[in-house]
């Protein structure tokens, strides 16, 4: 079973955002912001976000690599490991 997010109305936050900010960096868990009664935005701590962007980064190529593959167009894995092996011997 999921935790039920923390849900705020936007009047509120206008009336305490500092808090809620520090409430969010603090504990990490995301706010719901609601106008009217209906889910507007989410708030997040900057880690989170920047957590799931990565994350979103690595499935959309993870997506386009089994696209590349079921087209046809995969490469070796002997041949994508030499390249790796140049790139971080080109670093070090």
């Amino acid at each position: 079973m999921s935790k039920i997010p923390s849900i705020i109305p936007i009047s509120d936050l206008r009336q305490d955002a500092s808090a809620v900010v520090r409430e969010v960096a603090s504990t990490g868990e995301p706010y719901v912001i609601t106008q009217r009664g209906r889910a507007t935005a989410v708030l997040v701590s900057i880690e989170a976000f920047e957590k799931t962007e990565t994350e979103n980064t690595l499935l959309r190529l993870l997506a386009r690599g089994q696209r590349e593959i079921e087209a046809g167009q995969g490469h070796r894995l002997a041949s994508v490991l030499a390249e790796a092996d140049a790139l971080l011997g080109a670093d070090a």
